[in-house]
């Protein structure tokens, strides 16, 4: 685990979120209570409509919770949020297919009045971390679906942030795309060094990227279990067709309340 000490990153305390609707109210998350330590990679895992996402925009101060806490760094969501200590990466890369990659990874920084040189050279530096970097001058309707994500991803890291938000990031692509795109996600971590919260319903992604799995079970989204992932690093391919690999399958399977399937 790739954790510095023991200091916390995130913290939410009873957390509970309800959504207004036509006909009443839609009870999304019922209070969840999680802690996610400085420098760790954890999934958040469940089956569609158990909160997810909801869970991760409350985190980036997108959503205010009913009830309950969300502290971030030490303070606030929303003061982590101003001091752009978050990267998000969504389902879709949500590229602009007008500007070439390397202007679409510095998005950002241009939004934030950083000069066109400093801007490029950290563009550049981003592209070459993702493994693109012979692809700044190509458009995004020039990549395939994966390559179109390592920009999404190399765009999020573009301000420095703290703390990478990711939701489903790898759920459009196929099994053999997706598997290389875990395992070079896990590199570019392993140079970052920031904290990852990743949304997925894949139980063999969250056993393979993550130090610790939040299993959340539906209507509404509880937390049912946190998983502890003792496999070593660096994981490598080898390790999916490993017995521990699908003996933590297994428990994470058995942790979903009534046996909901993924």
């Amino acid at each position: 685990m790739n954790v510095t000490g023991t200091q916390l990153e995130i913290v939410m305390n009873e957390v509970t979120m309800r959504y207004r609707v036509e006909h009443g109210d839609v009870l999304a998350l019922q209070q969840v209570s999680l802690s996610i330590a400085k420098g760790e990679f954890v999934s958040l895992l469940g089956p569609s409509g158990c909160g997810k996402t909801t869970l991760l925009r409350l985190m980036a101060d997108l959503l205010q919770p009913t009830a309950g806490e969300v502290k971030v760094a030490g303070g606030s969501a929303g003061a982590a949020r101003l001091a752009h200590k978050y990267g998000i990466v969504f389902q879709s890369p949500v590229l602009y297919d007008w500007r070439k990659v390397r202007d679409n990874v510095a998005l950002p920084l241009e939004m934030m009045k950083v000069g066109k040189v400093e801007r490029m050279r950290k563009a550049d530096e981003l592209l070459e971390l993702v493994g693109l970097h012979d692809f700044g001058n190509k458009y995004p309707w020039q990549l395939s679906g994966g390559m179109q994500q390592r920009v999404a991803i190399a765009r999020a890291l573009s301000i420095e942030p703290e703390i990478l938000l990711m939701d489903e990031p790898f759920s459009a692509l196929d099994e053999f795309s997706r598997e290389r795109l875990n395992e070079e996600l896990l590199n570019i971590w392993a140079q970052v060094g920031n904290t990852v919260v990743f949304v997925t319903h894949s139980i063999a992604e969250a056993v393979f990227l993550s130090d610790k799995v939040f299993v959340l079970s539906p209507h509404p989204g509880r937390l049912s279990a946190v998983v502890d992932i003792p496999l070593s690093r660096p994981r490598t391919s080898e390790m999916r067709s490993q017995p521990a690999f699908f003996e933590l399958i297994t428990h994470i399977r058995e942790q979903f309340e009534g046996g909901e399937s993924l």
